[in-house]
């Protein structure tokens, strides 16, 4: 017998209820999910776009991401919560720190970019949502500078970092 009405004077708060029904509609994961990050500092070229090598895992709920080529490749298709964030570990100021998140590879347009003039050991964070496909989509992240020589990536979980989850649809 299905309960169609409930009068709140009829309930003690107080008590625990055993509820044996089925719910639907409620809830959901956040999964595939995952953060990593750089195990050491990397060096980054001047003025030359870098595939950050975030090698390190936090944690992988459904291991699609690859720490030898640095993508995530979801294996569940829907929109995405992407988010980057890369240091210097120079304290020189130049004029260029910039952290990009790029979908299916560099030759295309980045989908999130954050830059700045550099001025000790700045940190830019970029964020994007993003649908994938569940198969074949992946994204990495880049790192540019223009010092006039190459500087170091911080690499420090706190300082540089890369992750993304499925968002509940």
């Amino acid at each position: 017998m299905a309960i169609t009405k409930i009068q709140s004077e009829s309930l003690n708060l107080a008590d625990t209820y055993d509820f044996t029904g089925t719910v639907t509609g409620a809830g959901g994961v956040n999964t595939p999910a995952f953060l990593a990050y750089p195990s050491s500092d990397q060096s980054i070229a001047n003025a030359t776009q870098v595939v950050v090598a975030f090698n390190t895992e936090v944690f992988d709920t459904d291991n699609c991401y690859d720490t030898s080529t640095y993508r995530f490749t979801p294996n569940v298709a829907g929109k995405y919560f992407v988010y980057a964030q890369t240091a210097s570990n120079n304290t020189d100021d130049f004029e260029a720190w910039e952290t990009q998140i790029y979908k299916n590879g560099t030759s295309g347009t980045a989908l999130a970019f954050a830059g700045v003039r550099h001025e000790n050991k700045d940190g830019m964070h970029s964020s994007v949502v993003v649908d994938m496909n569940g198969s074949s989509d992946y994204l990495t992240v880049t790192c540019y500078q223009n010092r006039g020589s190459a500087t170091n990536l911080r690499g420090a979980r706190y300082w540089s970092f890369f992750g993304a989850y499925k968002i509940i649809e």
